[in-house]
């Protein structure tokens, strides 16, 4: 499936669906953390009116999520 074109802050609401929590912010990156059996997953989203599709992909790769899951 082909990755969609959405800001950070979209993407942020998105994972905060999915169980992550915003922590903290510095500059125009944002970081959400996720408490799992295994640990503690980091990601940090870049606040940008368009993110691109390889960081697009890496934050959903380093969540553990596909796609369709953010759609």
């Amino acid at each position: 499936m082909r990755l969609p074109q959405i800001s950070g802050i979209e993407l942020i609401k998105r994972l905060r669906y999915h169980g992550f929590v915003v922590v903290r912010q510095k500059g125009s990156h944002i970081r959400l953390e996720k408490n799992t059996p295994e640990g503690i997953i980091k990601i940090t989203v870049p606040n940008h009116p368009a993110l691109k599709k390889g960081t697009l992909h890496h934050i959903l790769k380093d969540a553990g999520l596909q796609v369709e899951d953010i759609l």
